[in-house]
């Protein structure tokens, strides 16, 4: 992926810094740089999460700054999805994001660490009172995005606490692990755009995204082939299709379409 297709991004204070500055404007792929050199110096369970999570401080050179870090090892067996792959399906996710242009899931990454590899995101600096339910109050357009993501990724876990605002302003969806399954499992609480038709700006992100899936020597489609079965990214091809075919968000079909607990 080239650094030119992404602007420089602000990550809030939490974001790579300096000893010496208060800050540092990067691009995504310097970013994704700096968090698979980093060394691992330090590390917190998180509490209440179904697989092992931990909250960790990276160092690279000067630059230090958190994030979060899902080993394979320390998923919980699921009967629908293989195990030990929920951390490519999370760096497949930003990948996805990226090639649509919208930049709402954090800098994912593969990469080792202290409980083996796994993946591991740019932790984003946010109010803690935020939530996909007090982000539609305030009627954030990136909503509607979000929505359309989750259907292309087949997301299975969209619950309210997955939906961030950055101390930047900025909204972010995390916990993309339950993802890219073949079979039509879409399980969320953004329901509130359901039937409305998606904008000629979106439809173009979304050609441009099958394209590029359609491009096997695509740095970006032929990561994704490397990270999920064939049958997945088959499914996930159709997906694509299928929306530009009828550019619709679906209603929800039965009580399974919504997660529990909703945040």
């Amino acid at each position: 992926m080239s650094s030119e297709s992404f602007p420089e991004t602000d990550f809030g204070e939490d974001a790579p810094s300096s000893e010496e500055d208060e800050g540092t404007r990067l691009s995504i792929d310097e970013i994704e740089s700096l968090i698979d050199g980093a060394e691992i110096e330090g590390g917190e369970l998180v509490p209440r999460g179904s697989n092992y999570t931990f909250a960790v401080e990276l160092r690279n050179g000067d630059l230090r700054f958190l994030g979060i870090y899902k080993p394979a090892g320390g998923e919980r067996p699921l009967w629908d999805y293989p195990y030990g792959t929920l951390h490519h399906r999370e760096r497949c996710s930003f990948l996805i994001s990226q090639a649509l242009g919208w930049q709402i899931v954090p800098p994912t990454i593969v990469r080792e660490g202290p409980h083996g590899e796994g993946s591991v995101q740019l932790y984003i600096a946010h109010d803690p009172e935020s939530d996909y339910f007090t982000l539609l109050e305030e009627g954030r357009p990136e909503l509607f995005l979000l929505a359309v993501f989750d259907l292309i990724v087949n997301n299975t876990d969209r619950k309210g606490g997955h939906c961030l605002k950055g101390q930047d302003g900025r909204v972010w969806g995390i916990d993309h692990g339950l993802t890219f399954h073949v079979e039509p499992k879409l399980r969320t609480v953004i329901w509130d755009f359901a039937g409305h038709e998606l904008s000629e700006n979106i439809l173009d992100d979304l050609r441009g995204l099958d394209r590029k899936l359609d491009d096997g020597e695509n740095p970006m489609t032929s990561e994704i082939i490397s990270r999920l079965e064939p049958e997945e990214f088959d499914m996930l091809r159709r997906r694509v299709g299928a929306f530009l075919a009828n550019p619709r968000l679906p209603h929800p079909e039965e009580y399974r379409s919504f997660p529990w607990p909703p945040i």
